[in-house]
């Protein structure tokens, strides 16, 4: 009896994805002091920590309480957080600076910053080399840091401006160039450019996830606003769907062949189910927040992460001018979804 349930569960679990149904939706709200704005957010699965950059400083949240654990300060023009398994040590890219912090993630304290590339934007560990990266808008290539000893030990010269990047089976880095509209590859241990892969039906990707065992890489672009299915081999692009307005991450959920996509704009997750390597369909929206353009996906819970605000626009003074934004007291958030 206990099996012919599972199954049929399991096949009725089937039918509601084919229906545009994922099972995920917004489930909680975990609030976060202050207004300023913000990038990346990023997860410590292991460490059940979250790390949500704010502006000049980085917002610590327990992953499974959503209790405010603590501040890293002085991270000015902070975007994104890495983190260096296995060595209690943190990094977040500085843009407002051309720095990168480095801190202890037991006690939040600053251990030293390093000087890098223009604007660094997304930062990422590649293990193997036990290197951190990253994307520098101004000066348009990556930097790569020694995560032990803190020092600079190269660069990469992509010639672009990177967003999110994975590593792929092959050991090789990809990493969507948003003023390019490529994916460029490179070689983490020689710092070397092995492929460009240009996009074609999309301009400006922002988000990036991976599938190893297709070896298919899903790119969320901006304009227009596209999920597009590469082979990550060839740069062969394989399909492509619409997707909502405001783009900036992407995620791969493994155990339920689903490809995710934030979009601030729109106020929703993309979603689009895997069948097979070639073969995805429209899963349909989950519902967010407008502004909740990026996420961090839990591969321990399966729950979805996207800070989120309300963003007040205010007339200009005269006129002519140009009106502001603002973000609202007391709305700055970190919205929970799962299934």
């Amino acid at each position: 009896m206990k099996t012919t349930t599972a199954v049929l569960l399991s096949i009725l679990s089937g039918v509601a994805l084919l229906r545009g149904e994922t099972g995920y939706k917004l489930t909680g709200r975990y609030p976060l002091p202050g207004t300023g704005g913000w990038d990346y957010v990023s997860i410590d699965s292991a460490a059940r920590r979250i790390y949500v950059s704010h502006a000049t400083q980085v917002e610590v949240v327990d992953a499974d309480s959503g209790k405010h654990l603590g501040t890293i300060p002085d991270t000015p023009g902070v975007h994104g957080i890495a983190i260096a398994t296995g060595m209690n040590r943190g990094f977040t890219s500085n843009g407002g600076e051309n720095k990168v912090s480095v801190f202890d993630t037991k006690t939040l304290q600053l251990i030293r910053k390093i000087e890098v590339g223009g604007e660094p934007d997304g930062i990422y560990y590649e293990p193997a080399t036990k290197r951190i990266f990253t994307n520098n808008h101004g000066s348009h290539d990556i930097t790569a840091i020694d995560a032990q000893t803190g020092k600079v030990v190269g660069t990469v010269a992509v010639g672009g401006d990177g967003e999110q990047a994975i590593v792929g089976a092959d050991g090789m880095i990809y990493v969507n160039l948003e003023d390019k509209a490529e994916v460029a590859v490179f070689d983490p241990k020689s710092l070397q450019v092995k492929k460009r892969f240009p996009i074609g039906v999309a301009m400006t990707p922002t988000g990036l996830a991976y599938d190893a065992k297709t070896n298919r890489l899903f790119i969320g672009a901006r304009k227009e606003p596209l999920m597009v299915v590469m082979n990550a081999a060839d740069g062969k692009v394989i399909a492509q769907f619409p997707i909502g307005a405001g783009v900036d991450y992407a995620a791969f959920d493994q155990k339920n062949h689903l490809v995710l996509f934030s979009c601030g704009t729109a106020g929703s997750i993309s979603a689009f189910l895997q069948k097979s390597a070639d073969q995805y369909e429209d899963a349909g929206p989950i519902a967010t927040q407008p502004s909740a353009k990026t996420m961090a996906f839990d591969t321990k819970t399966g729950k979805i992460f996207l800070p989120a605000a309300v963003v007040e626009t205010i007339p200009p003074a005269s006129a002519g001018g140009k009106p502001t934004r603002k973000i609202k007291d007391g709305s700055f958030t970190l919205l929970v979804v799962s299934r």
